[in-house]
């Protein structure tokens, strides 16, 4: 069955991540739910995947020209910036304040994710 959802959980995060979703919003709550993996382990894979994935998808969407790289280097300034300081924030919190933290963010994805849908 682990391997199962290993499997499970890569396609399902590669779609997602593809389609620009962003592949940890399934791949992490599968690690933890289903692979019984801790939070911060789950978070630490789903950024390795990420990397991956994100490049093949940049490739992909430059390729066809849905990329603009006016400003980009802001974009990716402050990106690093706050990465490094929310690396560093969670190597101090516990797995369960993170499990909580991750939890109301996909609540509240859904819930901008659903008005947007009975706006159209």
């Amino acid at each position: 069955m682990f391997y199962f959802w290993c499997v499970i959980a890569g396609f399902l995060s590669g779609i997602f991540g593809g389609l620009g979703m962003g592949g940890g919003t399934l791949l992490i709550p599968i690690l933890t739910i289903f692979l019984s993996f801790d939070q911060k382990l789950a978070q630490g894979l789903n950024l390795l995947t990420f990397l991956i994935m994100a490049i093949v998808s940049l490739c992909i969407h430059y390729k066809h020209g849905f990329v603009h790289t006016k400003n980009i280097i802001w974009i990716i300034i402050f990106g690093v910036i706050f990465s490094v300081f929310g690396a560093f924030l969670m190597s101090f919190l516990p797995s369960k304040i993170l499990k909580i933290i991750f939890g109301v963010f996909l609540c509240a994805l859904a819930v901008v994710e659903f008005i947007k849908v009975f706006k159209k």
